[in-house]
């Protein structure tokens, strides 16, 4: 099977869809621009969602749901937000073989919907704060689509929250990119950069946006997850208020924030080879398969799946996610390049020999490593193999992105330099016009203004203007 893969080397592109294609992940739906994700890929998806869930409950949060219909008048309210969003609006002017009164928006995103309900619900200091998190899908008439990084409907989670004051709503942005930040490093194993956007840049209808920022592994970022300080302008349009301590009238501070099935897509730029997908152990649907060999002996076989199945329940017992690939009907070799190609991260071979040896033959999928198991004490044996996994994909992964990431001064070095992909930290003076004429020359973006980036004077990259830091440029997908 990985022969058919297209190599990174020759087309990046054209890899990537092929593990989306040939990993089972994702097709292509009837409806263009939109995809149908297969078991395979929303397996992943659904780790994802249970690795954020825990994360978002542990800080406060409680699921809700709101309506994938919103009346178009409700955009209208937040001028910046109507202005951000329009272009990607699907609406809908008939139902129920009528013409609509009012047409309704197939939601973009919730903030306007969301908000509509906290002003029936926030009417004094005690409702706060409103900390409210949904699963959804949402709707973008994307012009150019790719599976999974940018579709015309996809899934995601939109958090929203109001709070009684501006420092409490901007300490619940920074918690959050917080959260992202802990969950793609720990269990994607794909380090980040945590940032402001800027205005250019920024979320339509937000005071402030921040963002954790990835390298793919050609050198391009990939935005992996948004929080939203919306300060009161969305309070101001739908007229959330809440009596204070002293009885006053207030309108509240609030956030937004999300990540999506983009995810998948960083898993597989982020790690995968040309034998196929490559997946940390801690969001592989299958963490371990296990592959008995054997040929006609039927009572060789048989003592083969005793084993084999001792060894799964073993694991299954321990929390790990194994899978017995006892299928009789195809060989060994296709088995291997089948897991290979869906990114298990441990496979175990047993054989007669192994048997014998009352072992079991281990590979490993990101290193392609092979090694005996013992019998007694594999399930510790394999634990320890999944967790040195995980933190080699995220050193493999941090060690890319700092030989690719360097400080450039020369506009010309950075125009030729910028073609190789990387992340460049540069002096910018803050002036938006400039920002988008080096984007307009050279297809990079400032991708964020590093929170943690030391002060330092210079001049901007571009027009010579004063900088008081450096922020990253990049391509971007």
């Amino acid at each position: 099977m990985a022969e058919k893969i297209t190599p990174r080397g020759e087309d990046y592109s054209r890899w990537y869809t092929d593990i989306c294609t040939k990993a089972e992940l994702a097709d292509y739906s009837p409806v263009k621009g939109c995809m149908v994700i297969r078991p395979h890929g929303y397996a992943i998806w659904e780790k994802i969602q249970r690795g954020l869930d825990r994360r978002f409950k542990a800080t406060g949060h409680s699921n809700a749901y709101f309506p994938l219909f919103i009346p178009e008048e409700f955009l209208q309210r937040e001028a910046q937000h109507v202005e951000g969003f329009a272009p990607e609006c699907a609406v809908v002017t008939h139902g129920g073989g009528k013409k609509l009164e009012h047409p309704l928006v197939v939601r973009p995103t919730s903030e306007t919907i969301i908000n509509y309900m906290f002003s029936k619900w926030v009417k004094s200091y005690r409702d706060l704060p409103l900390l409210i998190n949904q699963w959804a899908n949402v709707v973008r008439w994307e012009m150019r689509t790719r599976l999974f990084l940018r579709t015309t409907e996809f899934l995601w989670q939109e958090g929203h929250t109001a709070h009684a004051t501006r420092e409490e709503a901007h300490e619940e942005t920074l918690k959050m990119l917080d959260v992202y930040a802990d969950f793609a490093e720990n269990e994607m194993a794909i380090p980040v950069l945590k940032g402001l956007k800027t205005d250019n840049e920024k979320f339509a209808g937000a005071n402030r946006t921040y963002c954790i920022e990835a390298m793919m592994q050609d050198g391009k970022a990939l935005q992996a997850g948004t929080s939203h300080d919306l300060g009161q302008n969305f309070a101001k349009a739908f007229d959330i208020r809440f009596q204070d301590e002293k009885g006053e009238w207030q309108h509240a501070w609030q956030t937004s924030w999300g990540v999506s099935t983009r995810l998948v897509g960083a898993l597989i730029m982020g790690h995968s080879d040309d034998q196929g997908l490559v997946l940390p152990p801690k969001l592989a649907p299958i963490q371990v398969v296990i592959v008995p060999i054997w040929k006609s002996d039927e009572e060789v076989k048989a003592r083969l799946l005793e084993a084999a199945n001792r060894i799964k329940d073993d694991l299954f017992e321990a929390g790990i996610d194994v899978h017995l690939d006892d299928r009789d009907k195809v060989n060994p070799g296709f088995k291997y390049n089948e897991w290979e190609m869906k990114g298990v991260p441990l496979r175990l071979e047993l054989g007669p020999k192994d048997l014998e040896k009352q072992s079991a033959f281990s590979a490993r999928r990101d290193v392609r490593e092979k090694e005996g198991l013992p019998f007694d004490g594999i399930v510790e044996a394999v634990k320890a193999k999944l967790d040195t996994i995980q933190r080699s994909l995220f050193d493999q992964a941090l060690a890319r992105r700092e030989e690719s990431s360097r400080p450039i001064d020369s506009y010309d070095e950075f125009r030729e330099a910028i073609e190789g992909g990387g992340f460049f930290r540069a002096h910018w003076c803050g002036d938006g016009d400039c920002e988008l004429k080096i984007k307009e020359d050279t297809k990079a973006t400032i991708r964020c203004i590093e929170l943690d980036a030391p002060e330092e004077k210079g001049s901007c990259l571009r027009c010579d203007g004063s900088s008081s830091r450096r922020v990253v440029f990049a391509r971007a997908y």
